[in-house]
């Protein structure tokens, strides 16, 4: 398990979930990665949902009918107004121009030229997440793309990022790096996929046949059923109410 007091600009270091319901979230996730929830009213009406691992920030949820459930990545930047625009002059598509959220950090949502949507975030108060890499913690973001080769040119443009194929072929795998640590993956969708190009957020987990009892018992749907990667296995799954998650046990970097 790492604990952070800060992330890089360029770095994955955020996720939080829209649900409809986020009582029945709670109890689904609370369930399933054991965390406890800390809730923040926000000025503008609603609550942020802390999730929160030994008394540091994991992940959070808010309950909205605005939007289809989901986990976003958030990616921390040195300058949101500054990474907002040089996207777009990159072909990207600003859901949600920057914007403050409170004395915390301020955000931009962007969709990249093939579709996939994450945000950006410049932190003041909140760094994101404090506890990364571990059961129940954010572990990787991975970008499922139609077209990786746009992709590797926008997000490096973008962020600096190296992609390092990993698996070729039908199906390929890159990993991402920043620098030369990992930073997140990139599979290219097959032909003919039903879901858009898109992130996915990955949490870790002890045991993994447990947790997919535990998904179903729970409501939820696993649809990529337990498989072997390099330092462990991963299986994708759906929450009661549609938002896909992936879980990974084996080998944690710090």
């Amino acid at each position: 398990m790492g604990e952070r007091e800060s992330h890089e600009h360029g770095t994955f270091s955020w996720t939080d979930l829209s649900t409809p319901d986020a009582e029945a979230s709670k109890a689904f996730y609370g369930g399933l990665f054991d965390w406890e929830f800390e809730d923040n009213p926000i000025p503008e009406g609603g609550v942020y949902v802390m999730a929160k691992l030994g008394g540091r920030s994991a992940a959070a949820m808010f309950e909205t009918s605005e939007r289809h459930p989901a986990w976003a990545s958030y990616v921390t930047v040195d300058d949101a107004d500054a990474i907002t625009e040089r996207a777009r002059e990159l072909g990207a598509n600003v859901m949600a121009e920057p914007f403050d959220v409170m004395d915390v950090g301020r955000m931009a949502i962007l969709q990249d030229p093939r579709g996939a949507v994450f945000c950006v975030w410049q932190p003041r108060g909140s760094i994101g997440a404090e506890v990364v890499n571990g059961p129940g913690a954010l572990s990787l973001n991975q970008l499922n793309t139609t077209d990786p080769d746009t992709a590797q040119r926008f997000y490096t443009d973008l962020f600096g990022w190296r992609f390092e194929e990993v698996q070729g072929g039908p199906g390929a795998y890159y990993a991402i790096y920043r620098g030369d640590r990992m930073n997140g993956g990139m599979m290219q969708m097959p032909p003919g996929q039903p879901a858009p190009p898109h992130w996915l957020v990955y949490f870790g987990i002890d045991d993994i046949d447990a947790a997919a009892e535990q998904i179903a018992s729970s409501g939820g749907r696993v649809f990529v059923e337990k498989t072997d990667v390099p330092g462990g296995q991963i299986l994708v799954a759906q929450d009661p109410h549609g938002a896909t998650f992936a879980l990974f046990a084996g080998r944690f970097d710090d």
